[in-house]
């Protein structure tokens, strides 16, 4: 029986856009993001030194509370779970306003506190990314979120008013942003940031970046190289980058900001003010570059609702748990690819062990991501499978994996059935030999997924052997096997051909 999809929504209320997200889900299964509607009401626009939310942009967000409650009646997402971030609870009417908009709109807001906003932030890293020990920033348009992490708790945390809103309209209002003024907004970042004696990277220099911010400056970045179309998720932003891009920024008005390839039209007016920050804060605490993860705040208030017989709410293995789920979400036959990926783990070991292969935890790891995803195209249709089953992996991601491994997972899976692999998609991510890498991890999974041709499993295990430049792999029969293993081990000895160029030595199917 397959059991039925929960759903839950997050509202956002931030001080740049208000965003309302849904998530679909299975309980111990599969999880993923299925609607979403952001807004940019701005409601801290106008603001200033008053500390109250004027009335334009009041009205904006009771509005766009209303469509977003009606939205989820009208859907049937029963769960929703709205939060207030900076903005509305440090304004002197942000109380008015969350009553206002539960009396107009009938939903619930939750205004939570600078502290319960880094936890979240920290629920969303650690849930998204390999992160045990390092920091973490999460920056929105009221405040900045500072996090400290230590076997994966979150040890030190601190909310600073530092967002990107709220620094643009205090130093940067015009269209022009003066060298004077820039030179401001370091300044005033550096004195906020100098008595934070444990934000020092020391032995350990790792920083993740999560917001709409980081996410922005990251995707600029990544489209300025030559870099394949996909997500930010795992992207390093380097400092040097970010140097660059607050120089284009700083050269070009406030409105022509959001032409700049990689940020969005509404936040042209901010994004300088953020990267500012952004920058300051990397060479406060002694980093090189920022590592950024998709998931934010949302992802963090959900995650608490999806782990909530764990404590902490977090998952065991991110980036397990990024294949798992993905498998998941778009099964065909499980045992079918629980065994490639079987047979996939023992070839690899196998080669390793005899001295044919160079052992590399890495490249098994993505071998054994590829066998467990091989198939997932198949939902879309069998024809091209190996096709979508690439296009789904680099559409839909794997957090806790970088851009160029979720590349190079993509790639091996695309080739488990035919072509010449080619590793030219990796653009600029690319590393020395990863041409190498995909021909053959690509040759022992089409090697595996031919062993398992009649999708029987009567191809229980395999034995390798090396001698001089020949390997020698020897199926072993599953006992009591229904199947008959003969077409297996034909179709193997058809496709050894793309393994055997990459080993550089002849490969022989042996009878079994």
């Amino acid at each position: 029986m397959i059991a039925p999809v929960e759903r839950a929504a997050v509202i956002d209320m931030g001080s740049n856009s208000f965003r309302l997200v849904v998530y679909g889900y299975v309980p111990g299964s599969w999880w993923s993001l299925t609607d979403e509607i952001r807004e940019p009401v701005r409601i801290s626009a106008g603001m200033g030194d008053s500390g109250e939310l004027q009335a334009e942009p009041v009205e904006r967000a009771i509005r766009t509370a209303g469509v977003f409650a009606a939205f989820c009646r009208a859907s049937g997402v029963e769960r929703v779970d709205a939060v207030a971030t900076s903005a509305i609870r440090d304004a002197d009417n942000g109380d008015e306003l969350i009553e206002e908009i539960r009396r107009r709109t009938g939903l619930s807001v939750r205004v939570i506190d600078g502290d319960e906003e880094a936890r979240y932030g920290w629920l969303a890293i650690a849930n998204s990314t390999t992160l045990e020990e390092g920091f973490g920033i999460e920056m929105g348009g009221g405040s900045v979120q500072l996090m400290r992490m230590r076997g994966r708790d979150l040890e030190e945390r601190v909310s600073l008013p530092l967002g990107s809103v709220r620094v643009s309209e205090a130093f940067l209002p015009g269209e022009k942003a003066s060298a004077k003024a820039i030179r401001a907004v370091r300044k005033h970042v550096a004195e906020a940031l100098a008595g934070l004696e444990w934000w020092q990277a020391g032995d350990t220099p790792r920083l993740v970046g999560i917001g709409g911010t980081v996410r922005n400056l990251a995707a600029a970045a990544l489209k300025r190289g030559d870099n394949p179309d996909i997500d930010v998720q795992g992207f390093a932003l380097t400092r040097d980058a970010l140097d660059e891009l607050i120089e284009e920024l700083a050269e070009r008005p406030a409105s022509k900001r959001g032409g700049l390839r990689g940020i969005k039209p509404d936040r042209g007016d901010v994004i300088l003010g953020g990267a500012l920050v952004l920058a300051v804060a990397i060479d406060a605490g002694g980093f090189d570059a920022v590592e950024v993860s998709e998931a934010g705040l949302r992802e963090g208030v959900f995650f608490e609702h999806l782990l909530d017989d764990r404590e902490p709410p977090l998952f065991d293995d991110v980036r397990s748990e990024s294949v798992i789920n993905l498998s998941h979400r778009f099964q065909t036959d499980a045992t079918h690819v629980h065994h490639v990926a079987r047979l996939c783990a023992q070839l690899y070991d196998g080669l390793a062990d005899a001295g044919a292969i160079e052992r590399d935890r890495g490249a098994r790891e993505l071998l054994l991501a590829a066998g467990l995803l091989h198939d997932i195209g198949m939902t879309i249709d069998y024809d091209d499978h190996h096709r979508h089953s690439h296009y789904l992996i680099l559409n839909t991601g794997l957090p806790g994996m970088t851009p160029r491994e979720l590349v190079l997972v993509a790639l091996i899976s695309r080739y488990h059935r035919k072509g010449d692999p080619d590793a030219s998609e990796l653009g600029d991510l690319a590393l020395e030999g990863d041409d190498d890498l995909v021909r053959l991890l690509a040759g022992m999974i089409r090697l595996a997924e031919q062993l398992e041709r009649s999708r029987d499993q009567s191809v229980e295990s395999l034995a390798v052997a090396a001698d001089g430049d020949r390997v020698t792999i020897t199926p072993r029969i599953a006992t009591g096997a229904s199947g008959d293993a003969s077409v297996a081990i034909w179709s193997a000895r058809r496709n050894a051909d793309l393994l055997a160029a990459a080993l550089g030595r002849d490969v022989d199917v042996a009878a079994a």
